[in-house]
């Protein structure tokens, strides 16, 4: 069952509508237009369902802002400064991937003394009570976002390099192609011809085979399972039963 632990009516100033779903600490937010000739609208004629974003956490969001905007990395088109929360949304043009990334982090304090490394730790996305939707987190505690992968543009087969774009601009560690984030890891595939850039999959493990197995049945009953996966906004959905060592599950 699916636990929405936030709809944030400030979104509407973008003319969209939104709702929040916890992976445990992690979030999928879902976001529809409901005027016309919004950025999310346009990219859902240009390309379909699919991705949109990607949030990350940061431990200094200002100060590697700074970073980027004097080496001319990438240009911030929205943000906010306010009590113990930075925010940076860059424009997607010329970083690789197809999907606008932005870059939050949150001062350590009484109520969040480890930001980075408390998985369920307070997130200002989610509202400011903490109370009202860290239950939902935790009842989504069996859930464990593992990685995405994004694809580039047609023609482009530097999956590596647009790794090593990513470390430059955002800071997060490289492995050879991947971005080893705390929590995750992010990888890139070449660009084909008649498929747009953008989010191709999601992987998020599953610690509990129960949980497990009646997600796979009510996929089956939805009619969105198939092919290994689940399909469904655009993206395919790849979980995998975590915790039962090397003869884990794939679905």
């Amino acid at each position: 069952m699916m636990h929405i632990i936030y709809e944030d009516p400030a979104v509407a100033q973008w003319g969209l509508k939104n709702f929040l779903v916890p992976l445990g600490g992690d979030i999928i937010e879902v976001v529809s237009p409901f005027k016309t000739d919004t950025t999310a609208g346009r990219l859902l004629e240009k390309r379909g369902d699919g991705g949109y974003m990607i949030i990350m956490q940061t431990e200094d969001a200002r100060k590697r802002r700074e970073y980027i905007e004097a080496k001319g990395l990438a240009k911030v088109i929205w943000g906010y400064d306010h009590n113990d929360t930075v925010c940076a949304q860059y424009h997607p043009k010329g970083i690789k991937g197809g999907m606008m990334p932005e870059l939050d982090s949150h001062e350590p304090g009484p109520n969040n003394p480890t930001p980075l490394k408390s998985r369920f730790s307070p997130w200002h996305a989610c509202g400011s009570d903490h109370k009202v939707y860290y239950p939902g987190m935790k009842r989504s505690e069996h859930l464990r976002l593992e990685g995405c992968v994004l694809r580039l543009q047609p023609g482009d087969a530097g999956h590596e390099a647009a790794a090593r774009q990513w470390e430059e601009i955002f800071g997060v560690a490289r492995s050879r192609d991947l971005l080893a984030f705390t929590n995750a890891r992010l990888g890139f595939i070449p660009g084909r011809e008649g498929q747009p850039e953008g989010l191709v999959s999601i992987t998020v493990g599953v610690n509990s085979k129960e949980k497990f197995d009646a997600l796979r049945t009510r996929a089956k009953q939805a009619g969105v399972y198939g092919n290994g996966c689940i399909e469904m906004c655009g993206i395919k959905w790849f979980f995998s039963l975590t915790g039962y060592g090397e003869s884990a599950a794939k679905l």
